[in-house]
């Protein structure tokens, strides 16, 4: 990846931010783009601490402007982005029946939308350059569904369909469109969701015993699987759905 420039939306933590070190530790050039832009000043720091090409980028995906303003911040301090990481995600742990049209707006504009737009912001570069990656972390409740998270469900599910049919469209240009379905993963957004319940404890357990390897994932798993579809590699690989979820879904 030396010389290839990513941008990587949600980069400011969690599976973002072990995105961010990993596509670095290849030789990327990394943008990191978070709605919490101070952070993602401090991982960009941290990455530039080690050695590494790296800044934070303030990035609303909810907000076109915002979304133009980020991409153009990043052409002018880092060049043309090469590989886009869709990681920006929110969710909260609801029965469908107590939810309303005001939370399926949200979780549809950050987990699809967004994605949408960023895409479609960065995306013709990419084709008349003839190179380009594309990564969209979507979950395996999208695969398979998941009980609390229909609506969710259901974003990431479009997130999947949108990925194969931005891959046909695009093979013949040079760029592949991918997605990684991580399954329960330690991170401060899994804390926040978790944390709302009187026994969290008893639902991080319950999520554990889920996955067959018995463990939780961590954020560098998921990272490892998303950098490989950013690689060189990875060039004859598109419109593919990978599950990073211990053995929790094998389809």
């Amino acid at each position: 990846m030396s010389g290839r420039v990513a941008l990587v939306t949600g980069g400011a933590r969690g599976i973002g931010a072990a995105v961010c070190r990993a596509l670095c530790e290849q030789g990327a050039a990394v943008a990191v783009a978070d709605l919490r832009d101070e952070l993602a000043a401090r991982t960009a720091d941290e990455l530039t601490e080690r050695g590494h090409r790296a800044v934070g980028v303030a990035l609303d995906v909810t907000d076109a402007t915002s979304v133009g303003a980020a991409v153009a911040a990043v052409h002018s301090q880092l060049g043309e982005v090469d590989i886009l990481v869709n990681n920006a995600g929110w969710d909260e742990l609801r029965p469908f029946i107590e939810t309303d049209e005001a939370f399926w707006g949200r979780i549809v504009d950050v987990n699809y939308l967004g994605a949408l737009r960023v895409t479609r912001e960065i995306l013709p570069a990419m084709i008349d350059r003839g190179w380009g990656r594309v990564v969209f972390t979507a979950s395996d409740a999208g695969r398979v569904g998941s009980s609390l998270e229909s609506v969710y469900a259901g974003a990431k599910g479009g997130i999947i369909a949108f990925a194969k049919s931005i891959a046909r469209e695009t093979a013949r240009a040079g760029v592949t469109a991918n997605v990684v379905c991580p399954g329960p993963t330690q991170t401060a957004l899994l804390e926040e969701l978790t944390a709302e319940h009187e026994d969290a404890a008893k639902v991080i357990a319950a999520m554990t015993r889920a996955v067959p390897m018995r463990r939780l994932g961590q954020p560098e798993d998921v990272a490892a699987a998303v950098a490989f579809f950013c690689s060189e590699q990875a060039g004859f690989i598109t419109g593919q759905t990978l599950s990073v979820s211990g053995g929790l879904t094998m389809a």
